[in-house]
């Protein structure tokens, strides 16, 4: 048959594709919160969440963070593993070519001229005509492996960005226990030296003193605690921004305030967060992907058509290889099909299908695994900034009482045990109101990342 009569034949063919052709799941998910927002903004904002502390430092540092992170580099380098093979699938349906030559010096004897010399150059191709589809599903499978490492980008970026905001936090907030801690032990030195007067002018008693000194060696104790924590902390950014450890501790070692928590939490529905998280369309690209490779195993199935050709010149001398006498070609269709493969092609179609069974299920877990993050997260916020504005009110009663304690020891209307508990309660809850501003400052993070936030869909956040 004419080579050119056999491809026309097979061109009616080219547009079947062996394998299940994909389509996105739809999987079902509550049509609201059962947690309540208290107060919404724009969706808009998830994307630049951290200036809403209005912090410079922490915009510094997510800066750093974006530029530097090695987590993020690595996962920019799998965007480009994945392109490249994109690449290598796409270039199975094209035709090869490639150039060739060669000499030979044979040596007749006793017949003929004793020592002959054959000259060749040419080009040879091949062309494997992609019937079944077996080369379009693979290069489905490459695409949607790009596309899922794209999205794995993301979605280290959300969960830097979401621990570079958290480790700062936690930082600003030990930072500002260190600072409650060093005001209580100056108050309680003063009241130290107060026992101590009492007891010089005969109106104390030792016991006073000592419980007193007892109480302010316990909680000198927290301060390397403390000062351990701060470090930590440090340490930490150090590592998320790409350098040493240490090379940030003169920056960040000077006390500060945890920034103001901004009320507004982005308003998004159960149903947005399929399309807002990354991790989420990353395991959903990854089913896509999962399905093309069916295809791409069914194909071994069915024959492959090849059309083999070469073109050159060949000749006994090499000054005659330009002339037109020289010159060779040919083309030959080929056709192979794997009668017996001892069951391997059937084998892997079932490890295929396996996978992309498992590739649904893993879709599917993780987004229950993404309404649970946002119910938990928002359920712990709430919660918070309720308990924060009792410790509030919990601590302006407390200094109330230790006023009043201390003034009525000091008229010798009360006993000394009664400012020793004032003490500690003024600076337990000092402490914890501390460690709720805390908390909440870092539940809205976690708000924040459960809902996808730290990247636009029109660009990369930075």
């Amino acid at each position: 048959m004419n080579p050119k009569a056999a491809a026309l034949l097979l061109l009616p063919t080219l547009a079947c594709a062996v394998g299940p052709n994909y389509t996105k799941p739809q999987i079902p998910v509550p049509k609201t919160w059962n947690e309540a927002m208290p107060k919404a903004a724009n969706a808009e904002s998830l994307a630049r969440w951290w200036t809403k502390f209005q912090d410079p430092t922490l915009d510094r540092l997510v800066k750093d963070a974006v530029e530097g992170n090695l987590g993020l580099k690595i996962a920019a380098a799998r965007i480009r593993e994945a392109r490249a093979a994109r690449g290598i699938a796409a270039s199975a349906g094209l035709p090869q070519v490639g150039a060739n030559a060669a000499y030979a010096r044979t040596h007749n004897s006793p017949f003929g001229p004793r020592n002959q010399n054959a000259f060749e150059a040419g080009f040879d191709a091949i062309w494997e005509i992609d019937v079944f589809g077996g080369v379009r599903r693979d290069k489905e499978a490459a695409l949607a492996d790009v596309q899922a490492a794209e999205e794995g980008r993301r979605e280290v970026l959300v969960t830097l960005l979401a621990d570079v905001g958290r480790s700062y936090l936690e930082l600003r907030g030990t930072q500002q226990q260190l600072r409650i801690l060093e005001e209580t032990l100056a108050s309680e030195r003063d009241t130290l030296d107060l026992a101590k007067a009492r007891l010089e002018a005969g109106l104390g008693t030792e016991l006073d003193v000592a419980r007193f000194e007892g109480l302010l060696k316990a909680n000198e104790a927290e301060r390397p605690v403390l000062e351990r924590q701060t470090r930590e902390a440090i340490y930490r950014l150090g590592v998320l921004v790409g350098k040493e450890p240490s090379a940030l501790a003169k920056d960040l070692e000077t006390q500060a305030d945890i920034p103001p928590v901004p009320p507004e939490i982005p308003l998004m529905l159960p149903s947005e967060l399929l399309s807002r998280r990354p991790d989420l369309k990353r395991a959903e690209r990854e089913l896509a992907a999962a399905t093309a490779r069916i295809g791409v195993a069914r194909a071994d199935l069915f024959p492959r058509f090849s059309i083999l050709g070469s073109f050159g010149r060949r000749s006994q001398d090499a000054g005659d290889l330009k002339e037109g006498t020289a010159q060779f070609w040919n083309v030959i269709p080929a056709v192979r099909w794997p009668i017996f493969s001892g069951g391997r092609i059937r084998a892997n179609i079932e490890v295929q299908n396996a996978r992309q069974e498992q590739a649904l299920l893993q879709y599917e877990k993780q987004i229950l695994t993404a309404l649970e993050e946002v119910e938990t997260a928002l359920s712990a916020h709430t919660r918070e900034r309720s308990r924060e504005a009792s410790l509030k009110a919990a601590v302006e009663s407390t200094r109330r009482a230790l006023t009043l304690a201390t003034d009525r020891y000091t008229s010798g209307l009360e006993n000394f045990l009664s400012v020793l508990d004032a003490e500690r309660s003024v600076y337990a809850a000092e402490d914890q109101l501390v460690r709720s501003e805390k908390t909440t400052a870092v539940t809205l993070i976690a708000v924040y990342k459960a809902l996808g936030g730290g990247w636009s869909p029109e660009g990369p956040s930075s």
